[in-house]
C-alpha cells in the first residue's frame, strides 16, 4: 500500500526531534516541525484518507469518476495548502502528493496511463486541472 506523504513527513519531524532530544542535531539545524506543523500533517491526512475512502468506492472505475476522486483530493489539498499561506507544498511534497495519488490509483486496478492516454494527457498530468499547489 502506498505510504502518506504526510506519514512521511510525520516521521522526519520526529527524527529531528530525537536527535535534538540527543544532542545530534543543533537547534539552529532543525526547521522540520516548522515546515510541517501538526495541523498541516492532520489536514493533509483526512484529504489523502478521503481520497483513498472515494477510490475504494469505484465500482466500474469510470474515467469520469476516478477523475471526479482526483478532483477532489486535489481541491482539498489547495485548501490546506492556502490556509497556510500557499507554501505548504514546495516541490518535493507536490511531487509526493502526485506520486501518491497515481500510486493509490494503481493499487485499486486503475491504468493510470491508460486513463490519462484518453484524456490526451501524460499520467503526470492527470492532478493539473485544479492543481494550485
Amino acid at each position: 500500500m502506498a505510504i502518506r506523504p504526510s506519514a512521511r513527513w510525520r516521521a522526519r519531524v520526529g527524527e529531528e526531534a530525537a536527535e535534538l532530544a540527543a544532542g545530534t542535531r543543533v537547534p539552529s539545524d532543525a526547521f522540520l516541525s516548522e515546515l510541517f506543523p501538526e495541523v498541516l500533517l492532520a489536514a493533509t491526512d483526512g484529504a489523502l484518507h478521503a481520497f483513498e475512502s472515494d477510490v475504494d468506492t469505484l465500482r466500474d472505475q469510470d474515467d469520469e469518476q476516478v477523475f471526479e476522486a482526483v478532483k477532489r483530493v486535489v481541491l482539498a489539498l489547495n485548501e490546506i495548502n492556502e490556509d497556510h499561506d500557499g507554501a505548504s507544498y514546495e516541490t518535493e511534497e507536490r511531487e509526493e502528493l502526485c506520486l501518491y495519488i497515481d500510486q493509490t490509483l494503481t493499487e485499486h486496478g486503475i491504468d493510470v496511463p491508460a486513463l490519462a492516454a484518453r484524456r490526451g494527457i501524460s499520467r503526470t498530468e492527470i492532478t493539473d486541472d485544479w492543481r494550485d499547489w
